[in-house]
């Protein structure tokens, strides 16, 4: 019984790390994202993250949200400093995300100042 109850905890343990392990080093997909940051906050009660918005249209209805790492301090300091200006920012899509991490699965990881397309003279 005891060797039994050894075997299952140790598949449990075992399945949890691989588990944990594809969630922080799996990546779904990357990419960049083109537009006007709109917003960009340290929020959450318990769980402080960064979040942020990108209006990448006219009118406003398509907005990408996303999330930095605490980890990620030159992303936050230019995203605080870019707030309300166009931007491209370089991201990877997890599969899920830990409540730790932030609230969207995206994760930008560059960010850089562009110039808008609307200014064309």
């Amino acid at each position: 019984m005891r060797k039994f109850l050894g075997i299952t905890i140790g598949l449990v343990v075992l399945a949890a790390v691989c588990y944990f392990s594809f969630m922080y080093f799996a990546s779904y997909s990357d990419g960049d994202r083109t537009g006007q940051l709109v917003k960009f906050s340290h929020k959450g009660m318990v769980l402080k993250t960064w979040e942020g918005e990108i209006n990448q249209g006219i009118s406003g209805g398509q907005v990408f949200a996303f999330s930095v790492l605490d980890s990620d301090e030159k992303v936050i300091s230019d995203l605080k400093d870019l707030e309300g200006q166009y931007v491209k920012v370089s991201y990877v899509e997890r599969y899920k995300t830990f409540p730790w991490w932030g609230d969207t699965k995206y994760f930008v990881t560059a960010v850089k100042k562009e110039s808008s397309p609307f200014n064309i003279k």
